[in-house]
């Protein structure tokens, strides 16, 4: 078998994760998992998924080392998991790690490794840019983080079927889906209606 593995930082509604599935097809994947979490999140479900369904001798394609993991320990472990179970990874027009027969290619596996170094070294330095950027504003008097939620900033659609959700029609999931919101926002908006 032929797994695919796509990953995007945010959600579906603000990264498009389709130019990801459509690569992984086209280099020959035949079930793709598809992940909306952060890369050095340690417990990503669905690349677990996939690592615990592959079995020896299939092939898990991705299209960066980066999509794996953000972090070298986590792709090191991945990098084990690969070995233990004699799978092939293939990092799409990059590196590709073959442990199906019994031990991998140590240069390929170092150049693997040394890739993960590098996509950690990326996420640190965006960090530290957006770390530095924060303080430059802080220091020029602006506020940071969320802006303050209020009734007048609740949008008219909320409102509008606000009156279902109080009469029971309609239950929070139902509401925040009617309103195009995602459940924690409807929680926070329903908070300030509720005081």
């Amino acid at each position: 078998m032929i797994y695919g593995y796509a990953r995007c930082s945010t959600s579906e509604s603000k990264q498009d994760i389709n130019r990801q599935v459509k690569e992984l097809k086209a280099a020959g994947a035949k079930e793709i998992y598809l992940e909306y979490e952060h890369g050095d999140k340690k417990i990503k479900p669905q690349q677990q998924q996939m690592l615990d369904q592959a079995q020896e001798g299939d092939t898990i394609i991705t299209l960066e080392v980066s999509r794996l993991a953000r972090s070298t320990q986590q792709l090191c472990e991945i990098i084990n998991i690969i070995n233990q179970k004699k799978l092939r990874l293939v990092i799409v027009g990059s590196i590709t790690l073959d442990c199906r027969n019994g031990q991998p290619d140590p240069m390929s596996e170092a150049f693997l490794q040394m890739a993960g170094v590098f996509s950690q070294l990326e996420l640190s330095m965006i960090r530290a840019r957006v770390r530095s950027g924060m303080e430059n504003a802080r220091s020029k008097g602006s506020r940071i983080g969320r802006p303050q939620m209020t009734i007048d900033n609740i949008p008219s659609n909320f409102i509008r079927h606000y009156p279902a959700y109080r009469s029971g029609q309609l239950n929070v999931s139902e509401l925040a889906r009617v309103c195009g919101v995602s459940r924690t926002t409807a929680y926070r908006y329903l908070g300030l209606l509720e005081r």
